[in-house]
């Protein structure tokens, strides 16, 4: 185990803390520091600290609570590297935003069980964690109802969670096969021109739920439930007609759905199912003049019992900091050409998206 001397007063006041970690292991310390201290710069400046290191020692200075944040990001990442996992800029960016949960509820006794983010494991994968308080809420929300919602910008984990929640829902017997839809509007749902059987058709607008899949089920494992139909990759149009049981029902894209698709994919639900539908409704790309079908069923179903609703903003982006910067400089620009602020369509209660 690593140890770690008391916190004492830096020199010049008592607004300023001096934290001294010293980790066991050498190796574990590095990878936790990142390549050339990339994570312990990463961390200063998230945090406004210096955080200096020489060999397995780290000294962190600045104010108490933001030293004390560091401390708890840093110690984080250290279990997890000796669990065996890997350390990103972004697996940085979640342990800030867990750290920063525990230490406002460290205090209090009210919220007991609270103090960490929720996670899902999978046997490839191994345990996954939810990087932002967005994730806990959809992470915490999927277990819950059995039909959740989820809007926002790209780059937030809708897909990429939902896939991981699917499979380890699977993995557990809770259900017995997986459906993964999406609209094919660049089609037209029109895909009989397309050469192949219906799985090569929609193949190229379901590449990034295959992507999920395979980053939490072995290869193996992904090809034989696609040629059992444990696994099921459909598009919108053939869902038809069907009840859809013991299964869980991905539709990702949703924002390309008309009203009458979605009305027809909700009323598919069967028993001992869940559904995931993902979207980001400022990416459009019906014809001029045809409404969301996620936006309308949103909006509909505004306050109806057993739906989760989940909103990832701008700030939830994980993929890469740039994308981030990138979703908020549209999001100006957008704000700019509309001066005024469109009346808020009703949401669903607050419980929803925090409570276990």
């Amino acid at each position: 185990m690593r140890g770690r001397p008391p916190v004492a007063g830096a020199p010049g006041g008592d607004d300023g803390a001096e934290i001294v970690l010293a980790f066991d292991d050498n190796k574990l310390a590095s990878l936790v520091f990142g390549q050339y201290d990339q994570n312990l710069a990463h961390i200063e400046r998230r945090l406004g600290v210096l955080a200096n290191a020489n060999g397995n020692h780290v000294i962190i200075k600045g104010r108490p609570d933001a030293s004390e944040q560091a401390r708890r990001v840093l110690e984080s990442l250290y279990e997890r590297v000796r669990g065996g996992e890997t350390v990103s800029l972004g697996d940085v960016d979640g342990a800030i935003q867990e750290s920063a949960l525990q230490g406002s509820l460290f205090p209090s006794v009210e919220a007991p069980g609270r103090g960490s983010f929720e996670q899902i494991a999978t046997r490839k994968r191994g345990v996954v964690k939810a990087r932002n308080a967005a994730q806990d809420a959809y992470l915490r929300a999927l277990r819950r109802f059995e039909l959740v919602f989820a809007e926002g910008p790209a780059g937030t984990g809708k897909t990429w969670l939902a896939v991981g929640h699917a499979v380890s829902l699977l993995e557990q017997g809770i259900v017995e096969r997986l459906i993964l839809s999406r609209p094919a509007v660049e089609a037209g749902e029109r895909l009989g021109f397309l050469p192949g059987d219906m799985r090569e058709k929609v193949d190229p607008y379901l590449r990034p739920i295959y992507d999920a899949l395979y980053d939490f089920m072995e290869a193996r494992h992904v090809e034989r439930g696609l040629t059992t139909g444990q696994i099921e990759v459909a598009p919108l149009a053939f869902m038809r007609g069907r009840t859809l049981s013991g299964a869980c029902v991905l539709l990702d894209e949703a924002q390309n759905c008309t009203t009458m698709q979605m009305k027809m994919f909700l009323t598919r639900l069967g028993e001992g199912s869940r559904m995931i539908v993902n979207g980001d409704p400022t990416q459009i790309d019906l014809p001029p003049g045809q409404k969301s079908g996620l936006i309308e069923a949103m909006r509909i179903l505004d306050g109806v019992e057993g739906i989760g609703h989940i909103v990832f903003r701008e700030g939830d982006v994980v993929r890469h900091d740039l994308v981030r910067r990138i979703v908020k400089a549209y999001e100006d620009d957008l704000k700019a050409e509309r001066p005024e602020p469109a009346p808020e369509r009703g949401r669903r209660r607050k419980t929803e998206i925090g409570e276990s």
